[in-house]
């Protein structure tokens, strides 16, 4: 279970601290190039746009409730990501096949492309960035990075939602 973040803890101050600022500095850095790839600036995409098409294309088509629930965000913001998706042909509502009222999001054949190409650009950039790391320390790091993922995810649900300003 996450430590409440008003508890102390027996951590030394400067791994935390450390820890904290590379966070930042990762943040950052893949803010800055999107993780396009490697010299493709077309290749980059959004992080939304890339969770969305990623979701939508490892679990097929689905609702915007269930997309929205899957990746832990709430519908209003689902809608608002999908939109541009849409309009520009990556992303294909259709009804949904046994209530026809409702609306069924599906990644199209140009989303696939899309997302598939970005993908292979990104695969590449890795392998730039952990050139001359063993495959073990690259597994280590996919255990450590998807570990710290999931332990952020925890805590930040564990935490009072604030409703936004007015």
């Amino acid at each position: 279970m996450p430590t409440p973040p008003d508890m102390t803890t027996d951590l030394a101050p400067g791994v935390l601290d450390t820890l904290q600022h590379q966070v930042a500095v990762f943040a950052r850095r893949a803010e800055q190039t999107r993780l396009g790839g490697v010299g493709r600036i077309h290749n980059s995409m959004d992080r939304a746009a890339y969770l969305l098409l990623n979701r939508l294309d490892q679990e097929g088509p689905m609702g915007v409730k269930a997309l929205a629930a899957g990746m832990g965000i709430d519908s209003s913001t689902v809608t608002r990501q999908v939109a541009p998706l849409v309009d520009t042909g990556l992303v294909k509502r259709t009804s949904h096949p046994e209530d026809g009222r409702a609306v069924v999001l599906q990644l199209s054949p140009r989303g696939k492309a899309r997302l598939d190409e970005v993908r292979a650009s990104r695969r590449q950039l890795m392998e730039l960035c952990t050139e001359g790391w063993t495959e073990e320390e690259r597994a280590l790091f996919c255990t450590l990075l998807t570990r710290f993922n999931s332990a952020l995810s925890d805590v930040h649900s564990a935490l009072p939602q604030v409703p936004p300003a007015s």
